[in-house]
């Protein structure tokens, strides 16, 4: 008996985010054109014929405007340029023409929540008594207990440490407190201000009008705070988990009305050309039932679903995961967005290396080779991060000196840290930089790359058939011809304990055996596609694969 489970309302369109694969960009790690050891968009547009030869429908890049880089760009001190380390807005609209020339779609990340505080809002706010309207565009409060002395409560930064920082008056006295939910180098906006909601609607039309296909928005459940800013429950709840956890600073329900004017803004955009554009959420909330509200037909597109990439390797987690997308996110119309991994997040083939007792597992690589496929084989769309198709792992043990991450330098800790995943890529050769950066002796990547990256590198991946690469590739080019993937319906099969199986549409079946001994296929027949070696009638522990029934 087959269980159904909830197609997209909407019929299939030529809406092309419905099912799009969008490969995510690092900037500063993908690919270095000038030799100073940072990525570049040039460097971008160089690999653009590698990410086409991959499958991918478009790309996402990280944040290249001006910034301090205190957080590697999400501190943005100009929304409307490029900073100069990563070039010039003539080589970002080079970029998007080449981009589109190849048939890829362009996305942009957005930093609505926060700014720089070097940003000129911010600066003219410390310049300003308190009270006045440049203040007005962000949290500032007065302390509390003698002399103002104590933050206005009790909050605690996602990045560590206390959520507000004091600030010298301008007569050089100590003054009032604002608010930073990250770290005090990122102000947060207050988004009750209309002179916000205003500034952001000129930095939208500025890119589109520039020729971007859509935006990937960071924070996309912040941007409003309780109006009263009282103190929290479990204020350490953020720095603790590292996520935007605290119910009084995230997802309160005035930033819904931002997304309805954004989704409008888009769509008088597509009027104009038949374009579609794309407004798709880092929406971090607790369910998928929470999660669907973002995407009802006037507000976001589409919501990455964390819930899968912060799934454990475990059979009926992931059958959950999904099911509980598909029955809650479809319903809106919208279609689920899968990601198993990006910038913030440990690498997959590291991650699934972990048993669920926590002890070290062997199976890393195996398991992130199937959770591909997995992935691939769901109906909606997919986000797949820089390095995923190379099968890089985590790199674990960058010396302190060289970190970067700010949650590293506000906590002490390593625990929860990024720069792991931020390595720059291996493109060529066995020793770093790998074909990266053209650099002059003595100038490094910004990361440095570990010898064994030799093992992941580009050239090596694409001349072995059977390495992550071209799994990657060819998983995206059977998702494309094949016209039972991609969107439509999924129906759960009849299966042994240990293995997820489904159905795409007709005679397609995709299996993900998540134990560790082989079991008998679920169907007879060839498989098109596995993550390992499949001996006829037979499916390997910690494997995926696809087969054509024949029906």
């Amino acid at each position: 008996m087959l269980t159904a489970v909830p197609d997209s309302y909407a019929p299939a369109t030529q809406r092309w985010w419905r099912d799009a694969v969008i490969y995510q960009v690092y900037v500063r790690s993908f690919l270095d054109s000038t030799g100073d050891g940072i990525g570049d968009l040039a460097g971008v547009r160089t690999g653009l014929p590698y990410l086409k030869k991959l499958g991918v429908d478009g790309i996402w890049l990280s944040p290249f405007y001006p910034s301090p880089q205190h957080d590697h760009g999400y501190d943005v001190a100009d929304y409307c340029d490029v900073d100069p380390v990563y070039g010039d807005l003539a080589e970002f609209d080079g970029l998007v023409a080449d981009a589109h020339r190849l048939g890829l779609k362009v996305l942009l990340d957005i930093v609505p929540n926060h700014c720089s505080s070097e940003h000129p809002w911010f600066r003219a706010a410390l310049a300003e008594e308190p009270g006045g309207p440049a203040r007005a565009r962000f949290h500032f409060a007065d302390g509390r207990g003698p002399d103002g002395a104590l933050p206005p409560n009790n909050w605690r930064a996602m990045f560590g440490g206390p959520a507000w920082s004091r600030v010298t008056e301008p007569d050089g006295t100590p003054g009032q407190w604002y608010l930073h939910m990250f770290t005090p180098e990122q102000p947060d906006l207050n988004w009750r201000n209309p002179a916000v909601g205003g500034h952001f609607d000129q930095v939208l039309r500025f890119w589109l009008d520039r020729g971007v296909d859509g935006f990937r928005i960071d924070v996309a459940a912040g941007l409003f705070k309780h109006p009263e800013l009282p103190d929290s429950p479990d204020p350490e709840a953020d720095e603790r988990t590292r996520d935007s956890v605290n119910p009084l600073a995230w997802n309160q329900p005035e930033v819904h009305q931002v997304w309805r004017e954004w989704r409008a803004l888009c769509e008088e955009y597509t009027a104009r050309d038949g374009r579609d554009r794309l407004l798709v959420g880092e929406v971090s909330v607790r369910t998928p039932a929470e999660q669907a509200a973002y995407v009802r037909p006037d507000e976001l597109h589409q919501a990455f679903f964390f819930h899968l990439l912060t799934a454990r390797w475990d059979v009926d987690v992931f059958r959950t995961a999904i099911s509980g997308a598909l029955t809650d996110i479809a319903e809106t119309g919208s279609t689920v967005t899968w990601v198993l991994n990006n910038h913030d997040q440990v690498r997959t083939v590291t991650r699934y290396a972990t048993e669920p007792s926590g002890g070290p597992s062997g199976l890393g690589p195996a398991r992130a080779r199937a959770a591909a496929l997995l992935m691939l084989a769901l109906p909606g769309a997919a986000y797949v991060y820089q390095g995923e198709e190379l099968g890089l792992p985590e790199v674990l043990d960058l010396p302190d000196e060289v970190l970067t991450d700010p949650i590293f330098h506000r906590t002490g800790s390593r625990q929860h840290i990024r720069d792991g995943c931020r390595v720059p890529l291996p493109w060529s050769g066995h020793a770093s930089p790998f074909g990266f950066t053209s650099a002059a002796e003595g100038v490094r990547p910004w990361l440095p790359q570990p010898e064994w990256f030799a093992d992941h590198a580009t050239d090596r991946a694409l001349a072995d058939t059977r390495s992550f690469w071209h799994l990657y590739r060819e998983g995206l080019h059977l998702r494309r011809s094949l016209p039972q993937l991609g969107e439509g319906t999924l129906r759960w099969l009849p299966s042994p304990p240990q293995v997820l199986a489904f159905s795409r549409g007709d005679g397609l079946v995709c299996a993900v055996n998540f134990g560790t001994d082989p079991v008998p296929a679920p169907v007879p027949g060839l498989p098109l596609l596995a993550s390992g070696d499949c001996p006829a009638g037979t499916l390997p522990g910690s494997t995926a694969a696809w087969w054509m029934t024949g029906e």
